[in-house]
């Protein structure tokens, strides 16, 4: 029976917010650690870009809330149970979708009708469906619109799964203007989506979909929204994988250059063999790159993705960390520790490697097996997957399967020594004074070459 009219015109779209350690010696080290509290806050206070994205392809004549949460507020969840909203969607990464799980069960014995989705959903559709009316696997953008008329119509399937190739440049820019007054140290959008690298560890990469990119005028378009809403946003690109094709890269750049703005994305380190875009991407206001190095050992690069492309890369990983940082551009080097190959000298090896290479920013994490990954296939066929290590340890810093050449302990308190290694304020300082002089440098070399020519 279809639902009453005025029941069907309210929406909320709740957000499991952020990412939280729960070792409590890494918890306790990080709270001393600027480098460290620094990204972690960085990362926990992003708006989730998906479900302003289903809010923009929602009818207007939906009545549409977005909220935040960051952990579960019985008070607020008590005060959702006797609202009127006649459809609530949730999202949450796999470390907090227990926390989402016991919230919609919470909702659903009240009466109400939950919708689960994102990429932990995507990968376990099954478990999401035991708490949820409905649960979207895949792409929500195409399933959105049929999932409320159906919804509207009372009836709502369990299952809504995406098939097919969904147009990244067909998806609307999202509904910014949900998010009212709140303070955000960064905005984000998305200009391409998935990544063409099939590293084992990957959860977001090729889940969703194959890698695509955004036109160019649709990227104007979300970029023109953010900067109307937030005018003197930091904006963060939503990709796994910007700058893979480099003739579109240099377009986005020379786009970005248009704008008075600092903005902040991921790559890989095969920018660097682009000279142009690497002046562009200095011109036009590119902040930082994070880029995934994942170790400075041969023996861990080996097999981690298809065609050994990132064990081919790791000789110039020192010369073009310095390339790309000469041009102002800081990078954050992305090391993982668990892999087979890692032994407690592990640690060692990359507190060095990270004091040679000069990296303005550093992000040190355990080796994670999310569900729907190769490596997660992995662990579960070896029986080397913790018992004990619930999803809410899904936090990408706290071990959740037994590592080959050392113990769980090793691995965590290597974890932590390295953690106090770099993340100190000696450390932090001494990283921020070596980004310095490799600007410098540069800056040297180019009036020099001016007076030159």
């Amino acid at each position: 029976m279809p639902l009453n009219a005025v029941m069907a015109k309210r929406l909320l779209f709740l957000a499991l917010s952020g990412v939280r350690i729960r070792n409590p010696d890494l918890l306790n080290a990080g709270m001393q650690l600027p480098g460290f509290a620094q990204r972690g806050t960085t990362i926990a206070e992003l708006p989730s870009l998906g479900l302003l994205t289903l809010a923009a392809l929602t009818p207007s004549s939906w009545d549409l809330e977005y909220y935040e949460m960051d952990g579960f507020d019985a008070s607020y969840i008590k005060s959702l149970g006797t609202s009127d909203f006649a459809l609530i969607a949730i999202s949450a990464l796999t470390a907090r979708i227990l926390t989402a799980y016991r919230i919609a069960d919470e909702l659903r014995s009240c009466g109400k009708t939950i919708v689960l989705g994102g990429l932990h959903v995507t990968a376990c559709p099954r478990e999401a469906m035991l708490h949820a009316d409905a649960v979207v696997v895949g792409e929500g953008e195409p399933l959105w619109k049929k999932l409320l008329n159906d919804f509207a119509a009372g009836n709502l399937m369990p299952v809504y799964r995406s098939v097919g190739t969904y147009n990244l440049s067909d998806s609307p820019v999202p509904r910014y203007d949900l998010l009212n007054e709140r303070k955000y140290n960064r905005i984000p959008i998305q200009t391409t989506r998935g990544c063409p690298l099939d590293c084992e560890f990957c959860g977001s990469s090729r889940m969703l979909s194959r890698f695509k990119r955004r036109s160019l005028d649709s990227v104007r378009l979300h970029l023109e929204a953010v900067l109307a809403q937030f005018p003197q946003a930091f904006v963060e690109l939503a990709d796994d994988n910007t700058f893979v094709n480099k003739s579109w890269s240099r377009a986005l750049a020379q786009l970005f250059s248009l704008y008075s703005m600092r903005w902040f994305t991921e790559t890989d380190i095969s920018v660097a063999e682009d000279d142009i875009l690497l002046e562009l991407l200095a011109s036009a206001g590119c902040a930082q790159l994070l880029i995934g190095f994942e170790s400075p050992r041969k023996a861990c690069l080996s097999g981690l993705d298809s065609r050994n492309w990132k064990l081919h890369q790791m000789e110039n990983y020192l010369k073009n960390i310095r390339k790309i940082q000469a041009h102002g551009i800081s990078v954050n080097g992305c090391f993982a520790f668990g892999f087979d190959a890692d032994t407690q000298q592990s640690f060692t090896d990359a507190r060095d490697f990270i004091r040679a290479s000069g990296l303005a920013e550093v992000q040190i994490t355990l080796l994670t097996p999310f569900p729907g990954t190769g490596l997660y296939n992995k662990m579960q066929k070896e029986k080397r997957l913790l018992p004990a290590a619930g999803w809410d340890k899904y936090t990408l810093f706290d071990a959740t399967f037994e590592p080959k050449q050392m113990t769980v302990a090793e691995l965590e308190s290597g974890l932590l020594w390295l953690a106090k290694e770099l993340y100190s304020e000696e450390a932090t300082r001494d990283r921020k004074r070596s980004f310095a002089t490799m600007q410098h440098g540069h800056s040297n070399t180019a009036c020099k070459a001016d007076k030159d020519a």
